[in-house]
């Protein structure tokens, strides 16, 4: 069944088909998740990689070991101070 909506096809779903449609959703927000984490961890490498790692080796000393860990923990503290904000600024221009 059909209903012409605005020059556009709205379709009526079952409730079946509501429940497939939800969770093909959810399927698709947890694997964009997963590529946003993926990102994440690839922007880590590169920018951390570059700046504490001079020379590669068969092992990390513990200065470019401290350096690593060092900027991972700055970076994930930035990324959430970020998210957070932007949060907060999109919750009051909404309300």
């Amino acid at each position: 069944m059909r209903k012409r909506c605005l020059g556009k096809y709205k379709f009526i779903l079952s409730s079946s088909e509501k429940a497939e449609a939800a969770e093909l959703q959810r399927m698709i927000a947890v694997e964009q998740q997963k590529a946003q984490f993926q990102a994440q961890v690839h922007t880590f490498t590169d920018v951390c990689w570059d700046k504490c790692v001079d020379t590669p080796g068969s092992k990390l000393d513990h200065r470019t070991e401290t350096c690593l860990v060092s900027c991972v923990e700055r970076f994930i503290d930035t990324t959430l101070t970020i998210t957070n904000r932007f949060t907060q600024m999109v919750q009051k221009g909404t309300h």
